[in-house]
């Protein structure tokens, strides 16, 4: 039986698009750090590991952590208000990094960023799903995703700025704040358009739950069941796209200091051009990666999204020959496509998880990828380069060795777990037809929907 009950192609649009620019705005106030690395090392007096603290560890441990019990609420209340809490709680915390004094004032304002932020993916993900039918899916969930690197480039230009700001106009004195530096004034105005942003999420209308179990609260027993016989799955998805991640995140925080060290580029000149490279060639991979998804879907392969994360893997690993180029011109062009080639499949990633799973543990699977990518990619990616750099080659000027054997070995990782679990997930994409609560669940008042989406 078909489903009527998603929403016209206007409104699931616009719920994207408001929660792709959700999505920027975190990813503005999560990546401004990759291109302040000087500004903020000179003044709170740290080394490139605790800085890679700030950028990924301490960061990715309370975003996942909180990830799991903010999945659950948004499985069984209001995904809308949730995601609007949080809005306002990263931007609040975003503000307060402006006003940090010191280096652990700065990475408690960090860990409240992350806290804030993890309501985001599963509100996203979950409202996404319920949004569109699952031919179309993987193009919505694309779409959504070029928030990552549209906002990975205009964190780049955004710090470009201010960098060429703290050069020219010095430091200035605020009301109630006292002397601000320039890189402090970026968070402090990041911080207030957050506010403001999350307005716009009374626009907003809750879609209804679609799929699987819909209209189904069922307790956290159910979940831990339902991920223990697809244990196989979930495992090799979810470290298959964290070694993918790592990839992303490791060399995206090192890649701007690599051109400065490297090649004597200025920090504004890097930002701009690494900057527009990200949110082009980034945005660009996503939207090919969901496309080819949908394509494969039509055509019976609901193991698409792993293909295409493969895919990118096999594609990306060339372009490390980047890092260890003397001529700036061609390292440029291979970081290029090495932006758009591992770019591919971080749409239909979290795509994977919400079609194997029913739909009153959507919030929840989208939080346990997350805890995965995150802790991974985030959490170690950055900190293994910057340990490569300061302990293995022992060089800043090795920054690019660090970078070509950190990230290849997690590539070819990646491919290896996720041609493992290819099997286990048609497994669970068929064990899910069947799939009904182990126990007697508990009905949320509401409009039942069909079981299946078709």
């Amino acid at each position: 039986m078909k489903n009527t009950l998603y929403p016209s192609r206007v409104r699931a649009w616009f719920t994207v698009s408001v929660l792709m620019l959700a999505y920027v705005l975190s990813f503005v106030d999560r990546q401004i750090l990759n291109l302040l690395v000087g500004p903020i090392r000179q003044d709170m007096d740290i080394s490139d590991t605790q800085m890679s603290l700030l950028m990924g560890l301490s960061f990715a441990i309370f975003y996942t952590f909180c990830g799991i019990p903010l999945g659950r609420i948004a499985d069984s209340k209001s995904r809308r208000n949730l995601l609007m809490c949080g809005i306002l709680v990263w931007s609040g915390m975003t503000a307060a990094c402006g006003m940090a004094k010191g280096y652990w004032q700065f990475l408690f304002c960090r860990i409240g960023v992350a806290a804030g932020e993890a309501s985001l993916a599963p509100c996203a993900y979950s409202m996404i799903s319920d949004s569109f039918t699952p031919e179309r899916r993987g193009t919505a969930f694309s779409v959504y995703s070029t928030a990552i690197y549209l906002g990975s480039g205009v964190a780049l230009l955004l710090g470009g700025v201010a960098v060429h700001f703290a050069t020219s106009q010095g430091d200035m004195t605020l009301p109630l704040i006292g002397i601000v530096r320039p890189w402090q004034m970026v968070f402090l105005i990041l911080g207030a358009i957050g506010v403001v942003f999350s307005l716009c999420l009374l626009l907003l209308r809750e879609p209804v739950r679609q799929g699987v179990g819909a209209g189904l609260q069922l307790p956290f027993s159910e979940f831990v069941d339902y991920l223990r016989k697809n244990r196989r799955t979930m495992l090799c998805h979810n470290l298959g796209f964290a070694c993918l991640t790592f990839t992303a995140y490791g060399s995206s925080a090192w890649i701007p200091t690599f051109f400065v060290r490297s090649f004597d580029m200025s920090v504004p000149q890097v930002g701009v051009i690494y900057g527009s490279m990200l949110a082009i060639c980034g945005s660009l991979g996503l939207l090919l990666g969901g496309r080819l998804c949908d394509w494969l879907v039509k055509r019976g392969h609901r193991d698409a999204p792993l293909r295409i994360a493969i895919l990118a893997a096999v594609l990306t690993l060339p372009s490390n020959l980047g890092y260890l180029v003397d001529d700036k011109n061609l390292a440029l062009v291979l970081m290029a496509f090495h932006v758009f080639t591992v770019s591919m499949p971080f749409g239909v990633g979290p795509l994977a998880v919400q079609e194997v799973v029913p739909s009153p543990m959507r919030g929840q699977a989208s939080a346990l990828y997350q805890f995965a990518v995150t802790l991974i990619g985030l959490g170690i990616g950055p900190t293994a380069v910057a340990l490569g750099t300061d302990y293995v080659f022992g060089s800043d000027s090795a920054l690019g060795y660090s970078l070509a054997v950190v990230t290849g070995i997690s590539l070819v990782l990646a491919v290896v777990i996720l041609m493992a679990g290819l099997r286990s997930y048609r497994e669970s994409l068929e064990r899910l037809k069947s799939w009904a609560p182990k126990d007697p669940a508990v009905v949320v008042p509401g409009r039942q929907v069909p079981a299946a989406d078709a």
